[in-house]
């Protein structure tokens, strides 16, 4: 069972829904270790302070703020813990909204909230009312030494909060103009073939993190005293547009026909 990060509660009206917080999604990128090139020793990251001219240890570090060259105000835990922040405990919802105006470049980490038993009721309340009414709640909350915005809505009967960067820390330019390039109707036609033809259900299962796998076969590769093939990339063929959005269609119209010509086996198979 995965520890609960945050507890508190959502506010929603005069209703009021205790709940834990959990992280909704985990890396899977194969890690490593920094090793002295001559000996293979791992290297150990060390804190050091230059004034005493030595190693320091957890305890003896506090966080500071540097308000002036070198000038700092020293905060401590009981300085963070009595941040005048009612989202420090409670996600107060403050307001309602299709989901599709919240643009997914806002979007930050992944998280779900789970009810204590006694709040079962108003949880799955919520949870329908999001449901049915098609909308995403936005609230505040506060964790790990920051205030978050964030948004929350049902995913599979499970209340979901996703954190949201404010305005502010997107680097993103709004209303940046596209170069004036003319495209023909023809051209347009042909790119809406490609996308029409592209077009379909979004499945994550059938994506995969190919540079894992080929990571993973090369260390297989060393542990066994082989060394793999080096893959050349193609280069880059610059050609006429048209020619391009011509073979890219075919290309695809080729990949469909193997599809549907695959469905039949595959019912077939499952069947036997």
């Amino acid at each position: 069972m995965p520890r609960s990060i945050w507890n508190g509660v959502i506010s929603f009206g005069m209703v009021s829904i205790p709940v834990k917080l959990f992280t909704g999604t985990e890396s899977k990128d194969i890690s490593f270790h920094m090793l002295h090139k001559d000996d293979n020793t791992r290297i150990k990251m060390v804190r050091w302070c230059p004034e005493d001219d030595r190693p320091v240890e957890m305890g003896e570090i506090v966080r500071g703020y540097e308000y002036a060259r070198e000038q700092y105000v020293i905060l401590t835990d009981e300085d963070f813990d009595r941040l005048p922040l009612p989202s420090k405990h409670t996600i107060e919802l403050a307001a309602f909204v299709d989901a599709d105006e919240i643009d997914p470049v806002f979007y930050e980490k992944t998280y779900y909230l789970e009810p204590d038993e006694k709040a079962i009721k108003p949880y799955a309340l919520l949870m329908r009312a999001l449901k049915e009414k098609g909308l995403t709640a936005v609230a505040k909350i506060a964790i790990r030494n920051k205030e978050r915005l964030c948004a929350l809505r049902p995913l599979d009967g499970t209340l979901v909060m996703e954190t949201l960067y404010y305005p502010d820390e997107l680097r993103i330019q709004k209303g940046t103009e596209v170069p004036d390039v003319e495209v023909s109707d023809r051209e347009l036609e042909m790119a809406f073939t490609l996308i029409d033809l592209l077009h379909e259900p979004f499945e994550p299962e059938k994506f995969k993190d190919e540079y894992r796998e080929a990571l993973m076969q090369v260390i297989d590769a060393k542990l066994e005293g082989a060394e793999m093939a080096v893959v050349t990339p193609r280069p880059a063929k610059v050609t006429d547009l048209m020619t391009a959005l011509k073979a890219s269609v075919a290309a695809a119209k080729k990949r469909r026909r193997e599809e549907e010509d695959e469905e039949p086996e595959q019912r077939r198979a499952a069947a036997g």
